[in-house]
């Protein structure tokens, strides 16, 4: 199980499990018997940002926003109004305070509301920009992935209408072709940063740099393992966690880990130099399993102008090849 954490000989549960724990104690009822005229039109789950969203919550985690808890969101004020909305908010503030040994928080958490009412449109608005999730070419490339995640993340426990699990799957991963898009801008700054830029600061003996490309070149490398998989990479604290649990070149974390946290001294330079050509040999091997390049070398750069050559839109395969690169 992810996110294990033990509290109090309770046993092991997560943030996820202890949210569905609660509503399924509390919240089922609430919704389904005193809010039932509107239960057609809520979905009841737990997305975000948080941890516990992504499964990857532990006893560490629980020093701030952690409580039992679930998010219930609404549609707008045509299909249920302020007034109920109203009702329903305070129904769910008048819920047990302490739930398997866990206390609700007394204050809000910096940034905002992460459980209890919310309208739908905005929790999908503050972050893709669109409150039903139709986003053109211009917002798929440059919403930062993390912001994509959390809509999809976490777990949705009831949708009486089906509205909220349908935005989620359509936003669930980018259309093919931004992929594509994406994948050639973060190929070709993996290139520029390690293949290239490394050996060249180090024979400048400036180390700081050295290591900018480094940090450069992993971060490229975690967008485009992450894209490879068919998945949005979350937010960068995350970024090594979920990287494990992927299907494809997981077994890429001990290397870029081992690149950001080394020296570049003496003999290690050498390791880090051929380390950076294993982890582009690797990539490489996967894009041409996929057939999205046809490169024969393990230059990187090539091989994102042969992924950008497979985009058949003639507007977005024009486009600048880092147009859809946001990455550090």
């Amino acid at each position: 199980m992810t996110g294990v954490a033990i509290h109090e000989g309770l046993g092991q549960m997560n943030g996820l499990e202890l949210s569905k724990s609660y509503y399924e104690t509390y919240g089922k009822e609430l919704i389904e018997v005193r809010f039932k005229d509107i239960a057609g039109h809520i979905a009841v789950g737990l997305a975000g940002s948080g941890s516990e969203c992504l499964g990857f919550d532990d006893e560490i985690s629980r020093d701030h926003d952690f409580e039992p808890g679930f998010c219930i969101f609404l549609p707008d004020e045509e299909k249920v109004d302020e007034k109920t909305a109203f009702a329903l908010k305070r129904a769910y503030d008048s819920l047990p305070d302490t739930f398997m040994g866990f206390s609700r928080q007394k204050m809000k958490p910096v940034g905002g509301e992460r459980h209890g009412v919310v309208r739908r449109a905005d929790f999908i608005r503050s972050r893709c920009g669109n409150p039903e999730g139709n986003l053109s070419v211009y917002d798929w490339l440059s919403i930062p992935e993390y912001s994509l995640a959390e809509i999809v993340n976490g777990e949705i426990f009831f949708d009486g209408d089906g509205e909220f699990t349908y935005i989620r799957e359509k936003l669930k991963m980018y259309p093919d072709e931004i992929r594509l898009k994406k994948l050639a801008g973060y190929l070709l700054a993996m290139g520029q940063a390690g293949q290239y830029n490394y050996m060249r600061c180090i024979n400048r003996q400036d180390t700081a740099a050295a290591q900018m490309s480094v940090l450069k070149f992993t971060d490229a490398a975690l967008h485009v393992v992450f894209l490879i998989n068919g998945k949005y990479m979350p937010y960068y604290k995350w970024s090594f966690r979920a990287l494990k649990e992927l299907g494809t070149l997981s077994e890429l974390h001990d290397p870029l880990e081992f690149l950001i946290s080394s020296d570049n001294d003496g003999k290690r330079v050498d390791t880090k130099a051929g380390m950076i050509e294993d982890v582009a040999a690797f990539i490489i091997k996967e894009l041409k399993a996929e057939g999205i390049s046809d490169a024969v070398c393990n230059d990187l750069e090539k091989h994102a102008y042969s992924v950008n050559d497979h985009i058949k839109d003639g507007i977005l395969r024009n486009l600048d090849i880092y147009a859809g690169y946001t990455g550090l």
